[in-house]
């Protein structure tokens, strides 16, 4: 063969290994992040309940249209974990909402970040979420209208004592409610707003606001007639929870609007709570003036059984920290008086959420059963008081009969906190973001026939409301 025709032989073979080859290769490529077919999924399931018009976020992100110019924003967050926020420690539990981003979501985010952030093919995109209408987060069947709450643009000392209103349910006849969301109209200057239900009273006012006056310093510090700092609540004469004028529910209960909360749904559990024939509803809300006058016009919604459940969910406000709860100045690391109680009952724990203010640092939630074994069922090691998560394990806890539920909670009181007001006083409980709490709330399951009050023996707390 001549040395021509070898030419054109090698040239053939390899122009076939080439056509062999190549497609190959192009395989080996990496497709390119997308909007439409690998972030919006992620926003989807970890985002959209806040990011959307009429929640808490500042920032809807729904579409790409929505999110793209906030790409590099989200990417920072993200990555130093800032967001979604979080802050359970993975150690213990597993939690049904965990919204927290796994490390290979959180590489997608920023492969697509620095890759451009395109949108894709829209083709790619899942189904968009039917949310519910109007800024919910359940469907109600029935919403009840809150009383109208005035917020003045500058009051005196910058401080809006906590008002209770009564107002009427509504509900003419027992109601066995699936599921309850609190929608304050003004997000922006609502602390929070706290609901129970009562039996009705034939002297019951009501639309009459109610509030009790503290004496203040020019900070707005709570102090005694005299101008001395004033003591905790509980050790004070007619003192007690910062709760006062809330109390003990009935039937439907206890459940609370805070930044970040999200709405209760008993329907995952087969559960419901009875809100009691021509019950009234004691609202306690609590509000932060935003330097301009504006008028708060929550609403209360609920979903409703036609059959009763075989579960009943009970909610409790609690109150701990008692009369000896004091935050030295410049302590950057004060334990405080653990709250414990005893469960009379067996019950099943469904939900926690710990509450503090400015100064909370942690704050964990042991089981001791009655062999003296202790669990850990929840640690915040980071709390924020910005948002105040309700945590809910992904499956039921079981609490036997004779065990107790003991929480310890840190405060931050020194320099290193930023958001602390003044680390040179002494920290007291108290309604006002500036003094402290230390409310570990949580929810149980029991038999839809059983008391709240006679699930807990009484201990070193104070029960804001329980049903």
């Amino acid at each position: 063969m001549t040395r021509y025709r070898w030419a054109g032989v090698l040239a053939a073979g390899t122009a076939i290994v080439v056509a062999t080859i190549s497609p190959k290769a192009a395989d080996d490529t990496p497709a390119p992040v997308t909007f439409a077919k690998d972030v919006l999924p992620i926003l989807q399931r970890n985002c959209q309940s806040c990011h959307r018009p009429g929640q808490i976020a500042p920032m809807s992100l729904l579409s790409y249209e929505e999110v793209r110019p906030w790409a590099r924003a989200i990417k920072t967050k993200v990555e130093s974990r800032q967001m979604p926020p979080w802050f359970a420690d993975p150690q213990y539990g597993r939690f049904a909402n965990d919204r927290s981003l796994g490390q290979p979501d959180i590489d997608t985010i920023v492969k697509w970040v620095d890759g451009g952030a395109p949108q894709g093919n829209p083709a790619d995109a899942p189904q968009a979420i039917e949310w519910p209408a109007d800024g919910w987060q359940i469907k109600p069947d029935i919403i009840v209208r809150g009383p109208e709450f005035r917020v003045p643009a500058h009051p005196p000392k910058n401080v809006i004592e906590w008002t209770t209103m009564v107002v009427p349910s509504g509900f003419t006849k027992a109601t066995w409610v699936t599921s309850m969301e609190l929608k304050p109209s003004d997000l922006s200057v609502t602390h929070h707003i706290c609901i129970t239900f009562r039996p009705h009273t034939p002297n019951v006012k009501y639309y009459v606001m109610n509030w009790q006056e503290s004496p203040r310093d020019a900070e707005g510090v709570a102090i005694t007639e005299e101008g001395q700092q004033a003591p905790p609540p509980s050790a004070r004469p007619g003192g007690g929870s910062p709760n006062a004028g809330v109390g003990p529910g009935t039937g439907g209960g206890f459940f609370c609007y805070v930044p970040g909360v999200q709405a209760d749904d008993y329907r995952l559990y087969g559960a419901a709570k009875l809100i009691p024939a021509n019950a009234d509803i004691t609202f306690a809300a609590h509000y932060t003036p935003s330097g301009k006058e504006v008028v708060d016009r929550p609403l209360v919604g609920f979903t409703v059984a036609e059959t009763p459940p075989q579960k009943q969910w009970i909610s409790y406000g609690i109150s701990g920290g008692g009369p000896t709860f004091a935050i030295p100045p410049n302590d950057s690391n004060y334990l405080s008086p653990p709250m414990e109680m005893e469960f009379t009952t067996d019950v099943d724990l469904v939900q926690m959420m710990p509450h503090m203010h400015l100064r909370g640092k942690d704050m964990t939630y042991h089981l001791v059963y009655p062999d003296g074994r202790d669990e850990i069922v929840l640690n915040v090691p980071k709390y924020d008081f910005n948002w105040q998560i309700v945590y809910r394990p992904q499956t039921t806890i079981r609490i036997p009969k004779g065990a107790k539920l003991h929480v310890d909670a840190h405060y931050n009181n020194g320099t290193s906190n930023k958001f602390n007001p003044n680390p040179n006083q002494t920290v007291y409980i108290g309604r006002m973001t500036w003094e402290e709490m230390m409310a570990p709330f949580f929810g149980i399951l029991v038999p839809r026939d059983v008391e709240a009050a006679s699930v807990l023996k009484r201990g070193n707390f104070v029960l804001d409301g329980g049903a």
